[in-house]
């Protein structure tokens, strides 16, 4: 079964979301006159949670003559870091046309022994051209997830820090025998920069 927002919002003040915005954010004020600047959404939906993309590191594969990718050995030469940008829009990093790049997630996560999380695509990036991976973060498992992006576009896309960049779907199972935390699983307790792959 798919969870609510009550749900979401109850589990959040026992800390499975940490920063937890309890609405849904289009838009953010200022104390001054100025007028408000929109966000692409995050925060609490009716069956989600739209997490951000932290602004602390993104990274592209770039190609590298005579090398090829190996994720049981993996060459964290493969990945370069990119800058984070700066204008009246907001923060971002831009991700160029036909390529693929990780960043990390802004929230922390604690997923509760009984939830499987499925982290999907927002359709405002998707529209660009912008596919997230489908990644789960499975039972137990905590930390700031590491978060896939292709640009199957032909034109360089921004990515914005500290906005919506996918949505969290809880699904709630029956007991598992053996969580991701029990099995010590590779990717736990993840802090907020990219994690590579692991074997």
């Amino acid at each position: 079964m798919i969870k609510n927002d009550i749900w979401i919002q109850q589990m959040a003040q026992q800390g499975m979301i940490s920063p937890f915005e309890p609405s849904l954010i289009r838009q953010l004020k200022y104390d001054d006159a100025s007028s408000p600047r929109h966000v692409i959404s995050y925060g609490l939906s009716s069956y989600g949670y739209d997490i951000r993309l932290s602004p602390v590191e993104f990274r592209i594969f770039r190609h590298i003559p005579g090398t090829v990718i190996d994720p049981k050995n993996f060459n964290p030469q493969n990945l370069e870091s990119t800058q984070l940008h700066t204008d009246e829009t907001g923060s971002y990093f831009i991700l160029p046309a036909h390529s693929y790049g990780l960043g990390v997630a802004l929230e922390k996560l604690q997923v509760p022994d009984y939830i499987t999380v499925i982290c999907i695509g927002k359709s405002t990036y998707a529209r660009c051209g912008i596919i997230a991976n489908l990644t789960p973060a499975e039972a137990a498992w905590r930390g700031h997830l590491t978060l896939e992006f292709s640009n199957s576009s032909s034109a360089d896309c921004r990515i914005y820090a500290s906005e919506g960049v996918v949505q969290l779907l809880f699904l709630e199972g029956e007991p598992c025998a053996i969580s991701y935390d029990a099995r010590q699983g590779k990717y736990q307790d993840q802090a907020e920069k990219v994690t590579l792959a692991k074997v």
